[in-house]
């Protein structure tokens, strides 16, 4: 979901990482940014140079032929399972049916030949479906495909241990690829896909164990899903729902319309590590209504040049930001690697504004201003109880809502040169902060109790960090706009051991 102010109201010197500063960015008529020339030894390098599968079918094989339309379909149902199917250089396509599709057998692996391509050619609206788990598909461009928003090309049923490598999942609608448990998707460009690259959702059930490595996400949400349904939170390169585990590394996320990465609602136990996130119209990475990450190690530059400027041309005081924690945070009972949001020794280098820490008053279980009730809480195991008026009685109240606490913001290097970004105001922001609690009248968290204790109580903190260039912090509310020497005094006191210039080398 899309978070608002105005409904929900949305390290010391980075050790030197190998991905060097990409080389140019320009804006296009409509304003979005053109894709950026790519790190020249960049992760993920991908979809400029795709892997080649194999030019003969491997022993036992069953060859596929692009001629005969349906062919692919048509030999997964006639064989058994853990099949490997082999097909021929060519374009493949289904039947002329919209919802014709391949479903595989469990343990099925489909291999590209070099120029292997499976073609929706418009009509069709998924290429693999079904819930056969355990499934392969490698070296194969699957493109053209009409999947309805929400709803995935790839793994259309969210099966469980599929396997998606050196493949091309490029101009489909909806999602290029949903995810199911287990889920290993490694080495694949995710290109200029109508919605998502990935959407990682799995109706009532909960994903572990996803992988997302060496992969290049580009492009994605090219039908603006966003201004067709505005507030529809639907939009970017991966949005990941209710997965409990999952390893993001090493991959290159760059020029998505929205966001790159979005956690959006009980999502736990991420590592979010080596990527480069890049250019993407807004945040690089947003983490709203979940728990327990580390976020290390990445480089992330010039993104939120579109949307934090829209609002900002809005007249708008909220900070919107780069990397943006929405009501999430380290939580000790929710079983993890780490009991809190570590975020730390990345490179934030001329995006829209740093890291915003926000905390909705008005956003708790069963209020009415969550849309998303009936996913309430990891912790709160009878909703209920959390309606009125049970909710203003201790202790249960305290876990009636998502808490901003134990985030930890240390090591990384802050780099805003404004004349990069073409700003001069409210691009240069760091915050915690929430709104002055007023909805329902019932609710127990009216006033600024919230504020007080996102800013004050709920263990955040920012220390050992190094800035570069004319940054402001805001801290309780949007109201309050800091310098430096405010933000490490009291009653703040963040930043200890942090260093302060406005310029390289000044």
């Amino acid at each position: 979901m899309a978070i608002k102010w105005r409904h929900w109201a949305m390290p010391a010197a980075l050790l030197a990482l190998a991905v060097p500063a990409a080389t140019g960015c320009d804006s296009s008529q409509d304003g979005r940014l053109k894709p950026t020339a790519g790190p020249s030894t960049s992760v993920a390098r991908v979809c400029a140079k795709p892997a080649s599968g194999p030019a003969k079918a491997p022993a036992g094989a069953v060859t596929v032929d692009p001629s005969k339309a349906g062919d692919l379909a048509e030999k997964t149902k006639n064989s058994p399972p853990n099949t490997t199917f082999w097909l021929k250089p060519g374009k493949h396509r289904l039947e002329a049916d919209r919802y014709a599709q391949v479903i595989p057998k469990k343990g099925d692996v489909y291999l590209g030949a070099p120029g292997a391509v499976l073609d929706g050619r418009k009509t069709n609206q998924y290429a693999f479906g079904g819930t056969a788990r355990d499934v392969s598909i490698r070296y194969l461009t699957v493109q053209g495909f009409v999947a309805p928003r929400d709803e995935g090309v790839v793994n259309h049923d969210s099966a469980d241990g599929w396997v998606i490598e050196h493949a091309t999942i490029q101009r489909n609608s909806g999602a290029g690829l949903m995810a199911g448990a287990r889920q290993q998707v490694r080495a694949s460009c995710l290109r200029d896909n109508g919605q998502y690259g990935v959407n990682a959702y799995k109706g009532n059930g909960r994903i572990s164990g996803l992988v997302l490595e060496g992969n290049e996400i580009v492009g994605n949400n090219t039908d603006d899903w966003e201004r067709k349904r505005s507030g529809c939170g639907c939009t970017g390169g991966v949005k990941f729902w209710a997965v409990d585990g999952a390893d993001i590394r090493g991959n290159w996320v760059h020029d998505n319309r929205g966001t790159g990465l979005w956690a959006d609602t009980n999502n736990n136990d991420f590592l979010i590590e080596d990527n480069v996130l890049e250019a993407n119209d807004g945040a690089a990475l947003i983490y709203e209504t979940s728990y327990n990450a580390v976020i290390r190690k990445n480089t992330i530059r010039r993104n939120n040049w579109v949307e934090g400027r829209k609002y900002a041309d809005r007249g708008d005081n909220f900070p919107f930001a780069t990397l943006y924690l929405s009501e999430s945070g380290g939580e000790p009972r929710v079983r993890a690697r780490t009991d809190r949001i570590e975020v730390y020794r990345n490179l934030l280098e001329d995006n829209w504004s740093g890291i915003t820490l926000w905390e909705n008053a008005d956003r708790f279980c069963n209020s009415p201003a969550n849309t998303s009730s009936g996913d309430c809480t990891l912790l709160v195991k009878d909703i209920d109880r959390c309606a009125r008026p049970a909710i203003a009685t201790e202790p249960l109240y305290a876990d009636c809502r998502w808490k901003t606490q134990r985030v930890d913001i240390h090591n990384n290097r802050f780099v805003l040169d404004t004349s990069v970004v073409g700003c001069t105001v409210k691009c240069d922001l760091m915050a915690v902060l929430a709104n002055y609690g007023t909805y329902p009248d019932w609710s127990p968290y009216q006033g600024d109790r919230v504020a007080e204790a996102i800013t004050g109580e709920q263990h955040n903190r920012w220390h050992d960090n190094t800035y570069v260039g004319p940054w402001k912090f805001v801290a309780h509310d949007p109201s309050r706009v800091l310098d430096s020497g405010q933000w490490q005094g009291t009653p703040y006191r963040q930043d200890a051991g942090s260093t302060f210039r406005t310029q390289d080398g000044g």
